[in-house]
């Protein structure tokens, strides 16, 4: 099979659905804006693949005068140099096609980086709200097939569209100038070939559609499976048996699928070989007798043959160029609508640094709703349809605190209360809907992002670690730190000793979200990624929520070298650890109900007071409350 009829063949795979998609006012012109960077090389490529597809009527020709001018006349010397021209033509095309190829390469693979580039920082910069709301294999796919398929319109699909009308108009034209009645009649059987294109094509853009939604599928079982998470899961609660089963009948009809399409390929090549071939018979016995009253050379019969041959081709693959041009703008617009979701915080325009030295936080009568889905995500990235796409939940009320330089402010209340998103604010994860926060009496809106991470320095109580070595975990936080930098951190979280043991030290790999690890090592490798940064400003979300006593202790041992000297901001799982704290503040419903130390809390017989005495309604019993916050 030509190449020609492999892309007519892949372009009837496509789902014809998208050329009755409806596209976004202006895509084409951001398309071609993507073009400009690479427009020369573009300029080329056509010339090239005309060049290319031009050749295609040069064998013909030149075989109609081997034979007419060189065999039927007895000129060897014509018949050898005509022949030596034939074979130029076929390495001027062999060079054609890979400068062809090359150039394709260049513009697809540098738009891919391109637009890749721009997506991946992109959705970086999302808030926190777009990745709890997308599925990861949507937005992967995104990064992948959508950007591949974009691509597509500068290479495969406009290659395709100019070289095949090119060609056909070529074909068409050096028919015509041989024998008009035979060019007539080739065009009479041009519905015989697109009839069956068209049938077939939808036959097979369903069974591909088909096929891609039941990989999608496996993909994504897999992915659950995988995970150590999932792993973990189906060991204690799947069935294996019923795993397998249920894994086997997907890959079934998978395989189905991919038989179907086989054969219906197959079927389909055989008719339009069998069409191809009836053509050519109608051509050699009209010709034939054309040739035999002398109104037709041989040598012009031939070269009919031979330019038939290739006219069908051109033809079937642009039945289809409708199609082809919609799937590569679709797949364009896919990627913008990811482009064009605005990153809630932005970045100010005119930054104001923050102040050297320990640095305070305050939170001025913050009020904060958390934005709705419309404004955070996309509906198409969700996977499973969610009917909360409405406005979002109001969650902190006339918020208002103050922690000095070098204190340690403690946050207590249930769950749900909002002390995470207090936190998140400080972080600046989201921006408040009222009022304002500060750090280094600096509204944090008008510091750049970079600075303020470079002196904010957050622990979670789930403590994320790539699936990379323990020294790149660290390394992350402070990328220039030298071998003793990383010792001396991970002395001061107490977890220096650990590392001595492991059979690669700090180049051991930790495995997926550092679960070679127990829980305590996380947060104490974690805590010494903190003290490698070496902030002014300390986050402390739960860090020891799902610890064991003993990894409590160790983690408690590693906070306290953390919070030294630097401002903190503690939200407290066990009361015992903030007793000391310079302030606590109880949360409740959204906003601050009781403030103050540990003493006059308890004094206060509040809800301080209360949750003090249920936790340790038994001497010395240390019992969870408020283990999340909102």
């Amino acid at each position: 099979m030509s190449m020609g009829a492999w892309q007519a063949m892949s372009s009837m795979t496509r789902d014809a659905s998208v050329k009755n998609a409806s596209l976004r006012p202006g895509t084409a012109r951001r398309v071609l804006d993507y073009a400009q960077p690479y427009r020369r090389t573009i300029v080329a490529f056509l010339v090239t693949t005309i060049a290319e597809a031009l050749l295609v009527i040069a064998t013909p020709l030149l075989l109609k005068r081997i034979v007419d001018d060189g065999v039927v006349k007895q000129d060897s010397g014509l018949v050898v140099r005509l022949a030596l021209l034939v074979g130029l033509v076929a390495v001027v095309g062999a060079g054609l096609s890979v400068l062809e190829r090359f150039m394709s390469a260049r513009i697809g693979e540098g738009l891919i980086y391109d637009l890749r580039g721009q997506v991946f920082s992109h959705v970086l910069r999302q808030p926190i709200a777009f990745f709890t709301r997308t599925q990861t294999g949507a937005l992967v796919t995104r990064l992948n097939s959508d950007v591949i398929g974009a691509q597509q319109a500068f290479t495969s699909t406009l290659s395709n569209v100019v070289s095949n009308i090119v060609m056909l108009i070529a074909i068409v034209a050096a028919m015509g100038t041989l024998s008009w009645q035979l060019t007539l009649l080739a065009l009479v059987l041009v519905p015989l070939f697109l009839i069956p294109t068209r049938i077939m094509g939808r036959r097979l853009a369903g069974l591909a559609r088909e096929q891609m939604q039941e990989n999608a599928d496996l993909g994504a079982r897999m992915s659950e499976r995988f995970n150590v998470a999932g792993a973990l899961l189906v060991k204690l609660y799947g069935r294996p048996h019923q795993e397998d089963l249920e894994y086997s009948e997907r890959a079934g009809r998978v395989r189905d699928i991919g038989v179907l399409i086989a054969l219906n390929r197959s079927a389909f090549m055989v008719v339009l070989t069998l069409m191809a071939s009836v053509a050519t018979a109608l051509v050699y016995g009209f010709g034939g007798v054309m040739a035999v009253d002398g109104t037709l050379t041989v040598g012009t019969l031939l070269a009919l043959a031979a330019l038939l041959a290739r006219l069908y081709t051109p033809l079937t693959a642009l039945s289809n160029v409708r199609v082809d041009v919609m799937t590569a703008l679709v797949s364009f617009e896919r990627v913008f609508e990811i482009l064009d979701l605005r990153p809630l915080v932005q970045e100010p325009k005119r930054p104001t640094p923050l102040p050297s030295g320990p640095l305070p936080i305050e939170l001025d009568e913050v009020g904060f709703t958390y934005p709705a889905a419309d404004e955070v995500s996309l509906s198409s990235l969700e996977t499973v349809s969610s009917r909360d796409r409405g406005a979002g939940s109001t969650v902190l009320h006339d918020v208002s605190l103050r922690a000095e330089p070098g204190q340690l402010v403690a946050l207590v209340g249930p769950s749900g209360a909002g002390k995470t998103t207090i936190t998140s604010l400080v972080a600046r994860l989201y921006d408040p809907t009222e009022g304002a926060v500060r750090i280094g009496d600096v509204d944090v809106r008008e510091v750049a992002s970079q600075d303020l991470r470079d002196r904010l320095g957050v622990v979670s109580q789930e403590a994320h670690l790539f699936h990379d070595t323990i020294r790149a975990n660290l390394l992350y936080a402070r990328p220039e730190a030298t071998e003793s930098d990383l010792e001396q951190a991970l002395r001061a979280a107490h977890v220096w000793s650990l590392v001595e043991t492991l059979p690669e030290g700090l180049d051991t790999v930790v495995g997926d979200r550092g679960h070679r690890l127990s829980g305590g090592e996380k947060q104490r490798l974690a805590i010494a990624r903190l003290l490698l940064k070496g902030p002014s400003v300390v986050v402390l979300d739960e860090a020891t929520a799902h610890l064991d006593s003993e990894s409590e202790v160790a983690v408690q041992r590693a906070l306290d070298s953390a919070l030294a000297g630097r401002t903190s901001l503690v939200i407290a799982h066990r009361l015992s650890t903030v007793r000391d704290a310079d302030q606590i503040l109880v949360v409740d419903g959204g906003t601050i109900v009781e403030r103050g130390d540990h003493a006059t809390l308890l004094a206060q017989g509040g809800l301080y007071a209360d949750l003090y005495r249920t936790q340790f309604r038994d001497a010395g019993e240390q019992q969870p409350v408020g283990v999340q916050g909102t």
